[in-house]
């Protein structure tokens, strides 16, 4: 949650963050959100369709923003856990069995979505998003911001999504050489 607000407040600025939470009436305030605090998804799921309806910008893509700007802490934070060699596909295709594992023993309360993650060629994976969340448009997002840190273009194509009725969410992330 403190992430959102970062991005946020970084987007759209502080005010921005103070209407948010008044409009999406949500039990936070005005402060600082704390690093490594628990809070409901109640809070996101609330505030994410009134940030969308306050700037204009549909929530698919509010949340895919989201997962982009996000990219690069998460990057820093997980650092001991990724190999030094690995790129955009490498980090994508080691996200489940090298972090969110660790999550989960780390924390049995975090929720990280469970990733069935394929290498399908050289310059491509699929990704089999499951989770209750269903932020899947986050996860593109993130892709986009690995892709981002590692100097690399990467094409996303999400050809399943239960947002659309689809049984899983399937996101294709190919590299452009």
């Amino acid at each position: 949650m403190n992430q959102f607000q970062r991005f946020v407040v970084s987007r759209f600025g502080r005010d921005a963050w103070t209407q948010l939470i008044r409009a999406a009436d949500v039990p936070l305030g005005e402060e600082l959100l704390s690093v490594g605090a628990t809070y409901p998804d109640a809070y996101l799921f609330a505030m994410v369709p009134v940030a969308s309806q306050a700037t204009g910008i549909a929530v698919p893509e509010l949340l895919e923003q989201f997962g982009t700007f996000v990219a690069p802490t998460l990057l820093r934070v997980y650092a001991p856990l990724l190999n030094p060699t690995w790129r955009t596909l490498d980090v994508i295709t080691n996200t489940e069995p090298a972090i969110h594992r660790v999550v989960r023993q780390r924390n049995p309360d975090a929720a990280p979505p469970e990733l069935r993650v394929e290498r399908t060629g050289p310059d491509e994976v699929s990704i089999d998003y499951r989770s209750q969340r269903k932020l899947c448009f986050v996860a593109v997002g993130i892709s986009h911001g690995i892709a981002n840190h590692f100097a690399e273009t990467v094409s996303i194509n999400q050809s399943e999504c239960t947002h659309r009725g689809d049984r899983r969410c399937l996101i294709i992330v190919r590299l452009q050489r």
